[in-house]
């Protein structure tokens, strides 16, 4: 058996991530090595009940208690959102499924904070009457974190309390996780990860997203009460992990989608997970149900994508004999000016322009984002990728981050699984 803790502070170290836990759970037994620091400039220790975000692998948690309400009778999947919730100014058309799967076409990335009040999520759902519509409802996949703060508020709507009491009473308290939370005041009980930026590590001036977004992102954890939540999804939920048959065009072997989970195809093995990001705090989970293995790692850095490549693949090969698909690379390909122009969602604008043998795409934080945005503004270069196209593009925002894709269809910009409309 491999010493996965000293396996994780090499690799952690080359990835300069200042602090992590992983956690493997192989049919019944478990195993969590944690390393380094929580926060960089108090030297607090890592150790293996720390909690770090989870980001928007709370996604799976909300979509579990929409799965619940929907086993008890008090919704149907098909239901149209305002059905249940009558005062939402979202479009009529626009379904439970359609929230649950990123197809709403709801412009997704709304960071309005709208208080600390338990009111916060009804207040949110109110703000979307401002909120564009990118495409028809079931059309297409972007992934949209305002279509999961809807779905908290129909859980809090059908139960009448808080998504976070919610939360407590359906899936913490039944599991016995005792270390999960959502609240700074919850967090400051147990030894919690802070976010240290990709660029210096230095730490973040900001903890945790606007409460608003709690049932998007907003869960903390330890690696051990995330695995006894994946481990749960092994026999419970089955509905969950039914495909949907949608075209999400990731990375890292991410291939369809059922309610919330993410199905990836390494090597023609079947897992299903999710990843999270929140501020400078970036998770993820995988399981192999046949194998019934289940691996989640845990970081407080801008840098965790990095160091999740190399983890993975010596964890999943070890046990499995597969790893994640290599990332694209920049091939030789055409430049021109044919997506030259601005593109802009809710919170985000990209300029791109053209450079002798890649695009320039500078990225600005706008509106409400600005306020949790640690790196507000940065510039990434652009590489052609296949298919050599002149659409097809990888870029990355340091030589030690693994090469990611952008696709431009004209019209659009897609990437990190959202649809930008070019204005």
């Amino acid at each position: 058996m491999p010493d996965w803790s000293a396996r994780l502070s090499e690799l952690a170290a080359a990835a300069q991530v200042p602090g992590a836990v992983l956690g493997i759970w192989i049919d019944g037994e478990m195993t969590i090595a944690p390393y380094g620091v929580l926060n960089a400039a108090t030297g607090v220790e890592t150790t293996a009940d720390s909690l770090f975000h989870l980001g928007s692998i709370s996604k799976a948690w909300t979509a579990t208690m929409i799965v619940q309400l929907a086993e008890e009778g008090r919704l149907d999947l098909d239901d149209a959102a305002v059905k249940l919730l009558p005062e939402a100014p979202i479009d009529r058309r626009i379904t439970v499924r359609h929230l649950l799967t990123h197809t709403s076409g709801i412009d997704g990335d709304v960071f309005t904070d709208t208080g600390r009040g338990d009111d916060c999520v009804e207040r949110y759902v109110a703000l979307l009457a401002d909120v564009e519509l990118l495409f028809e409802p079931g059309t297409a996949y972007s992934y949209c974190n305002a279509g999961f703060v809807v779905l908290g508020r129909i859980i809090e709507v059908l139960d009448n309390r808080t998504w976070d009491a919610s939360l407590r009473a359906r899936i913490i308290d039944p599991l016995g996780l005792t270390q999960t939370v959502t609240l700074p005041e919850e967090a400051i009980l147990h030894r919690a990860a802070v976010g240290h930026l990709d660029t210096d590590s230095s730490r973040v001036k900001h903890w945790q997203l606007p409460r608003s977004l709690g049932p998007a992102g907003l869960i903390a954890a330890s690696a051990a009460d995330v695995l006894t939540f994946a481990v749960e999804h092994l026999t419970n939920y089955p509905q969950m992990r039914e495909p949907q048959h949608l075209v999400v065009g990731g990375s890292g072997g991410f291939a369809d989608l059922g309610l919330a989970w993410r199905f990836y195809d390494w090597d023609g093995r079947s897992l299903f997970g999710h990843d999270g990001s929140t501020v400078s705090q970036l998770a993820y989970l995988r399981v192999a149900p046949e194998a019934r293995l289940a691996v989640c790692l845990l970081t407080n850095s801008g840098n965790g994508d990095s160091l999740f490549a190399t983890v993975a693949t010596e964890v999943f090969t070890h046990y499995l004999g597969v790893a994640p698909p290599p990332p694209a690379e920049p091939v030789d390909g055409p430049i021109d000016d044919r997506h030259v122009g601005r593109y802009e969602r809710a919170g985000v604008r990209f300029d791109v322009t053209r450079a002798d043998d890649h695009l320039v795409v500078a990225y600005q934080a706008t509106g409400d984002r600005l306020a949790v945005a640690e790196q507000p503004t940065v510039t990434y270069r652009a590489y052609p990728a296949n298919p050599a196209d002149g659409n097809h593009f990888v870029t990355r925002s340091t030589p030690a981050h693994p090469w990611t894709p952008l696709v431009f269809t004209g019209t659009h910009l897609i990437g990190s699984g959202r649809v930008t409309p070019k204005r």
